[in-house]
């Protein structure tokens, strides 16, 4: 497993910190708009997914790529979630792998 490039767990609010650094994000996926969408991350904030879109995306899907900007992300990696995913775990998830928990995550 590659390592020298990890991806940091993110949701809404935590995404600012890592502009222009490798995240990772589960978004709710709300409307396609060509090669991009718009999503709603687990701490309810709008965020536009940008890259190569899969044709099929499900309702809930996680993206790993670049943070463009506070409310952007180009992705790299598209995986689907399904139609139903519980967000409140994800988001704990989130805010443990930047906080007290960092190094356990980077």
């Amino acid at each position: 497993m590659d390592t020298s490039n990890p991806a940091v767990f993110v949701n809404g609010e935590l995404l600012p910190m890592w502009v222009g650094r490798r995240v990772r994000a589960v978004v709710q996926v709300l409307r396609t708009e060509g090669g991009s969408f718009l999503g709603k991350s687990t701490d309810d904030r709008q965020l536009t997914i940008k890259g190569p879109i899969p044709q099929h995306l499900t309702t809930y899907v996680e993206v790993i790529g670049i943070a463009e900007s506070n409310q952007s992300i180009r992705g790299e990696i598209f995986t689907n979630f399904g139609d139903n995913f519980d967000i409140v775990p994800y988001n704990r998830l989130c805010q443990l792998a930047n906080g007290e928990h960092k190094s356990l995550f980077i």
